[in-house]
This record gives structure tokens, C-alpha cells and sequence, in this order.
């Protein structure tokens, strides 16, 4: 039994990695970072209105793991999806991935609604340079609701 648990440990993985997809799936959506920023701006709303020290130091703490989630599905996004011939129709999709990500972090620290609120028009500008690029059309199954 000792050498059975031994040979298991040896066997384990040393890494955990977690990714959105590893083939990659060529499912692409910025809802996806869309539905993450709402729940942000949702919770510093209730965070504001509530006086609780305990629901608002959870507040903070859901908000923080849902700015990450933000984060990650704009990443896929802009390691994934992305390539250098968008850049024809969308030439400012480096900056505007930056300033996202960037504004992903200002909601993180912060609990003013307007930080959330920018971050949500960010990403407006996402998704419709993944609509130009046709995204809708090449990474979703066709009868998805409009």
C-alpha cells in the first residue's frame, strides 16, 4: 500500500492549468466577459447600499473574482480569437484590448460605479470588433438568439 500511495504521488501532476480551451474550440464569445463586468457593476451597486461591514467585505471579495473571470475571457479572446489580419478592420484592437484590461483592474480596486460602468462600454468596443471580424458567424452555432 506504501508503494501504491508512492507511485500515485510520483504520477500526480505537479501543475494545475486551466484555460478556457486547449484544442482551441473556436467558441468565442466577449458575452462571456460581458456577463462577468454586469455582476462588478451589479455588486458595487448593492455594495453601496449596504451598511453591513460583513456583506461588504464579501462584496468585494465576489467582485474581485468576478474582474479576474473578466479578465481571463478577454484574454482568450485576445490570445485565441484575435489575429493580425483583424487588425485591417479593427486597427485599434491592441489599444482597445489594453485599455480593457486596464479598466479591468480599476474595477477590481475600486468601488465606484462609474469605473464599472466604463468597463462595460469597453466591452461594447470588444464585441463589435469581434462582430467585424465576424466572430458571430465563425465561433458560434448557427440558431444562437440574436
Amino acid at each position: 500500500m506504501n508503494i501504491e500511495r508512492s507511485i500515485l504521488r510520483f504520477l500526480q501532476p505537479r501543475t494545475v492549468v486551466r484555460a478556457h480551451c486547449d484544442l482551441p474550440c473556436g467558441v468565442y464569445d466577449p458575452e462571456q466577459a460581458r456577463i462577468e463586468a454586469e455582476s462588478c457593476y451589479r455588486i458595487v451597486e448593492k455594495y453601496a447600499a449596504n451598511d453591513d461591514t460583513a456583506y461588504r467585505t464579501r462584496a468585494i471579495h465576489i467582485k474581485e473574482e468576478r474582474a479576474d473571470l473578466v479578465k481571463h475571457h478577454l484574454d482568450v479572446l485576445w490570445h485565441d480569437y484575435f489575429k493580425p489580419e483583424h487588425l485591417e478592420k479593427v486597427p485599434n484592437l491592441h489599444d482597445l484590448f489594453w485599455r480593457a484590461n486596464k479598466q479591468v483592474s480599476k474595477v477590481k480596486a475600486s468601488t465606484d460605479l462609474a469605473d464599472a460602468k466604463q468597463l462595460l462600454a469597453l466591452i461594447d468596443e470588444v464585441d463589435a470588433a469581434w462582430k467585424a471580424t465576424g466572430g458571430l458567424e465563425k465561433t458560434r452555432m448557427a440558431g444562437r438568439p440574436g
